[in-house]
């Protein structure tokens, strides 16, 4: 099969000129052309119509609507909220959640309707990016809370789901938690053993087991959980398949561990959270029986944006600590900016969190513009967002001598902001 493509620049005049042409050849399989640009290479065919030109969805309304949001974002990040704090007590205080609600950052998603702040997906990354430059632990407890934690009801609830949850749940009335992983299930989500059961009655399924790792999990009010559940077949024999269910804390029957003890996000609480002949309402099912394993594929493809959208707000508070500290710290007569390997770290440094931030927003430009197929997009975003670990062994290696000390400068300072505010 040959493909042609011809590859545009988009100049400041903002007119677009050709810079080369070429055809390419590739032996394919006999399968059809996704829209997803990644899945299209495993396919052998390479079609970029959908990310050239660079995917934005963003109109001047929205783009206002963003810096409208930010403002205030970011005044409450560095005026109110204590990321030391938080990471020392383990927890994020429910005063600093609620103010985060009142600013519209706990219902982003959330259609307008239902209380929420209507942003589209880059619009939120934005938001998300300022937390996570902040506080990781708090960007966490975001993160679970809309981009997983309610984000099936916002998918697949029907109107009734909708407007009985996402008000309080983008309000930060009710705070909500993801449910999948247990002890044998992690990557293998489709082996989850918790299990459902319709009553006699007909009118509620008893829900039955354990979850791991679980954000939010002790303080969340609704729950969004997978069990198995037996489901007839069209041939009319039984199965046992995953179903979702939306699951509030008042069922009953639910209790969680104490928080695990972690090396970093401390103040994100993970929990286990258990579930003992907890009735659900047969309402309160979460999309058709069995479906539970693509609800759950879809939801964490649609939120793992996420990830990526605060590691780049990370790794840039990173870069502009590291340039502030070389640029004034000196050694042997000469600045740390003026030698070759530390400009050489810097430059993979800035290198990495362009390439993250040019996924992230590609990412959630298709995500805008109504793509479907995006999860392995999603899975190279949070991929490539992860490995900024990198970012944190090259800052401790500029900064190694005050290392010790951060921890105490970040206190002072809040105080000090704090007294202002």
């Amino acid at each position: 099969t040959v493909y042609k493509f011809k590859f545009f620049a988009k100049m400041s005049s903002e007119k677009y000129i050709s810079v080369s042409s070429t055809v390419y050849e590739f032996h394919a399989p006999i399968m059809g052309i996704s829209t997803s640009f990644v899945k299209n290479i495993f396919l052998g065919k390479g079609v970029f119509n959908h990310v050239v030109p660079y995917p934005v969805d963003l109109s001047d309304e929205k783009r206002e609507m963003i810096h409208l949001i930010l403002g205030p974002t970011k005044k409450f990040m560095e005026e109110f909220n204590n990321p030391a704090e938080n990471d020392e007590k383990e927890e994020v205080p429910i005063d600093i959640l609620s103010k985060l609600a009142e600013i519209g950052a706990l219902g982003a998603l959330v259609p307008e309707e239902y209380d929420g702040a209507g942003l589209n997906n880059t619009q939120f990354a934005r938001v998300a990016e300022v937390i996570g430059e902040s506080d990781l632990s708090l960007a966490v407890v975001m993160g679970a809370h809309q981009s997983i934690g309610y984000k099936g009801i916002l998918l697949y609830g029907t109107d009734e789901q909708k407007r009985k949850y996402l008000p309080d749940l983008a309000t930060g009335r009710k705070f909500a938690a993801f449910c999948l992983t247990e002890s044998g299930t992690g990557s293998d989500a489709n082996s989850v053993q918790t299990h459902a059961e319709k009553s006699s009655d007909g009118r509620c399924y008893v829900l039955n087991g354990g979850k791991l790792w679980i954000s939010n999990g002790s303080f969340a009010d609704i729950f969004t959980v997978f069990a198995r559940t037996q489901v007839k077949d069209k041939d009319g024999t039984s199965k046992s398949k995953m179903s979702a269910f939306i699951v509030e804390r008042s069922h009953g029957g639910i209790t969680t561990s104490i928080p695990e003890k972690k090396m970093g996000i401390k103040g994100s609480k993970t929990v286990e959270v258990h579930f003992d002949n907890t009735k659900v309402p047969v309402d309160n099912l979460l999309g058709a029986e069995g479906e539970g394993f693509k609800l759950a594929m879809n939801i964490l493809n649609n939120g793992r944006f996420g990830i990526p959208a605060v590691c780049t707000g990370s790794m840039k508070f990173c870069i502009q600590k590291t340039i502030e500290h070389i640029s004034e710290r000196g050694q042997f007569g000469r600045k740390l900016k003026e030698f070759g390997n530390v400009q050489e770290q810097l430059t993979d440094m800035v290198l990495r969190h362009y390439a993250t931030e040019s996924l992230l927003y590609m990412l959630s430009g298709l995500m805008d513009k109504g793509t479907v197929d995006y999860e392995l997009e999603a899975a190279l975003a949070k991929i490539m967002a992860s490995v900024s670990y990198v970012f944190t062994n090259a800052v401790l290696l500029f900064l190694v001598e005050i290392t010790y000390y951060i921890l105490s400068i970040l206190k002072i300072k809040f105080k000090k902001k704090k007294q202002n505010f």
